[in-house]
């Protein structure tokens, strides 16, 4: 019997992987869940992603594009004249607004870079395109800061429960921006270390 063709099913295993994180945790992510969840046979995962870290990067890039969404749906930050703090704080309120869920999701693949090195480089690539973009409106070392401020601040939404304050975070944001001129960027932010939404 021929083998029939399949184009989606590599995306279809990542988001099974997504769908298995979200319900069970990183610990119920395998192959073998991942195939069940999908509806593909086990040698499909392995095929498509030889290690579980493999597994774990391609779901977490394409976790990583939620707040990247939010971003670009506010024109990427690239108006000159915008009002940064307030345009921080009003995206994060629209990415902790949206489903719970996915943002614990999320949070819970980058976290897994703590103790799987291989993730790392994947997990920092959120923390240095902010950066960049950030680069545009502020030095490259405040850009870093207010990444590191927004992290933060998600996470202790995650984790306390407290609901989000979009003026503190507009507050606090606005106090790491030094007033005067903005410095016109020379080059991209230094590699930051583990930074995140």
């Amino acid at each position: 019997m021929p083998r029939r063709h399949d184009p989606e099913r590599r995306q279809r295993i990542i988001d099974a992987a997504i769908r298995v994180v979200g319900k069970k945790g990183l610990a119920g992510l395998s192959h073998r869940s991942v195939a069940a969840e999908a509806d593909v046979p086990l040698g499909s995962t392995t095929y498509h992603f030889a290690t579980l870290d493999e597994l774990v990067i391609a779901a977490l890039r394409q976790a990583n594009e939620g707040f990247a969404k939010a971003v670009a749906a506010h024109g990427g930050l690239t108006d000159p004249r915008l009002d940064l703090p307030t345009e921080l704080a009003g995206l994060l309120g629209e990415w902790l607004a949206g489903e719970r869920t996915g943002v614990e999701l999320e949070y819970e693949l980058y976290l897994a870079a703590l103790r799987r090195p291989a993730l790392r480089p994947v997990a920092a690539e959120w923390a240095e395109d902010l950066a960049t973009l950030l680069a545009e409106h502020v030095d490259a070392l405040t850009a870093r800061a207010l990444v590191a401020l927004m992290d933060g601040i998600c996470l202790q939404v995650l984790l306390t429960d407290v609901p989000y304050d979009e003026e503190y975070a507009r507050e606090a944001l606005a106090r790491l921006i030094p007033p005067g001129p903005v410095t016109p960027r020379s080059s991209r932010p230094p590699r930051p270390g583990v930074g995140r939404r």
